[in-house]
């Protein structure tokens, strides 16, 4: 009898436990009901979210609306979505005043898709291609994350300076960004990650989406980067194959190298970035041998960036450029023409005594502000002085007719530049 009672008592526990367990602590029957039916409807989200597409999905973008004032050009105006067939790629204007749509996505799998458009001034727009494509990439996982597959429109990873604006602490970009390094690169290769190393190459045509008939020889490019700890690191890359060569009579490629190395210390309120590069191309300089062949042109340059935070809204930037251009008249990547605007290639006065084999040296000093009026928007201000060692700037005169009476050719310029940079 007692053995009846003790089982008919742990019968009534069990019952009264399981009871408990099925009635939510703190919550009535209606409130029950009403969690139910938003966990039904978070599901059906979650699941249509996913059929969509959209998990894991990143989209962001910027508009750069800036101001500038050219000093030979006698020339202010805001810069805004212009496009390259309307005006030129110069270092008054570059990739300045772009509106771009970011799109990323990580699929199952780790597979990573990135689209960046760009309606102006975009990679294929520079190249002179009027597409609004500014990158196009894929990467793909190859046996583990540390190993993967990338192509598609990469664009130029040489130097410590980015292309987009809110990753640059100034408005114009330094004289190496400028003229010692290509648009982007299409094709495909490798992305290596060992330890506190990251490397990439690719075969692949420079600057131009579908190389001419009877062009067949790729470009290689490649990159590593060493993050040496929190506050430093150091990177390198190079570019060697067959490129566009606007010198050459018959408009065929022509074989160039280019090295660089570059470098970044962070730490508090100060920055440091420099860059150094040494470059040559097959007949693409501004001279012609007896033949009226273009000469090889050759150049090295370096760049240095130190910034520092008065406060965390305010911060200060120095920059300084130059780049050795003397030989055979001077010319740059993809610059193989005395060009009056951006100082390139021999004295353009007319002076009897100057030598049309040397090339004019060019540097560069920049000095900025850049104030974070909140999270998603930055102002910036800048001054910009930049030299040569010949009359090789153009006045407005020399710009618009060289035959006016009025043209000067002078060996410095000056820009003052304002913008605002909104992004999500």
């Amino acid at each position: 009898m007692r053995t009846m009672k003790l089982t008919i008592l742990a019968l009534a526990l069990a019952s009264a436990s399981q009871a408990r367990a099925a009635d939510p602590a703190g919550m009535t029957p209606e409130q029950q009901q009403e969690f139910n039916r938003i966990a039904v409807k978070t599901e059906a989200l979650e699941d249509s979210r996913e059929s969509s597409g959209f998990t894991d999905l990143k989209i962001s973008g910027w508009m750069d609306i800036n101001y500038v004032y050219n000093r030979n050009k006698e020339r202010g105006s805001f810069q805004f979505v212009v496009p390259v067939g309307k005006e030129a790629y110069n270092y008054d204007n570059s990739y300045m005043g772009m509106v771009a749509l970011d799109l990323q996505k990580e699929m199952e799998g780790g597979t990573k898709f990135r689209l960046t458009l760009v309606p102006e001034r975009s990679n294929t727009d520079v190249m002179a291609e009027f597409g609004i494509v500014h990158e196009a990439t894929i990467s793909v996982p190859m046996g583990s994350d540390e190993t993967r597959l990338i192509a598609g429109i990469v664009p130029d990873w040489m130097g410590y300076e980015y292309l987009p604006p809110t990753q640059t602490k100034l408005i114009t970009h330094n004289l190496l960004f400028d003229f010692t390094t290509p648009a982007a690169y299409i094709g495909g290769g490798l992305e290596l990650s060992r330890g506190k190393w990251l490397f990439k190459a690719m075969i692949a045509n420079i600057d131009v989406s579908v190389r001419k008939v009877g062009e067949y020889v790729p470009a290689l490019v490649y990159r590593g980067d060493y993050t040496g700890g929190e506050f430093w690191g150091l990177g390198f890359a190079g570019l060697h194959g067959k490129m566009v060569n606007f010198a050459t009579p018959d408009g065929k490629d022509t074989w160039a190298d280019t090295f660089e190395l570059d470098g970044w210390y962070t730490r508090g309120d100060l920055s440091f970035f420099g860059h150094a590069v040494w470059g040559r191309q097959k007949q693409a300089a501004v001279a012609l041998d007896a033949n009226s062949i273009p000469l090889d042109s050759e150049w090295f340059g370096a760049s240095a960036l130190a910034a520092y935070k008065v406060t965390p809204r305010l911060e200060g930037v120095l920059r300084a450029d130059y780049i050795y251009n003397r030989k055979n008249g001077g010319g740059l990547l993809e610059f193989s023409f005395a060009d009056p605007v951006n100082g390139i290639g021999p004295d353009q006065s007319g002076d009897p005594a100057a030598d049309p084999t040397k090339g004019a040296d060019r540097y560069a000093i920049t000095v900025g502000l850049n104030y974070a009026i909140n999270s998603n928007a930055t102002f910036k201000l800048e001054y910009r002085y930049d030299g040569a060692t010949q009359k090789v700037f153009g006045n407005k005169a020399a710009l618009l007719d060289p035959a006016d009476p009025a043209a000067k050719f002078l060996k410095n310029n000056s820009l003052i530049s304002t913008g605002v940079v909104v992004f999500f």
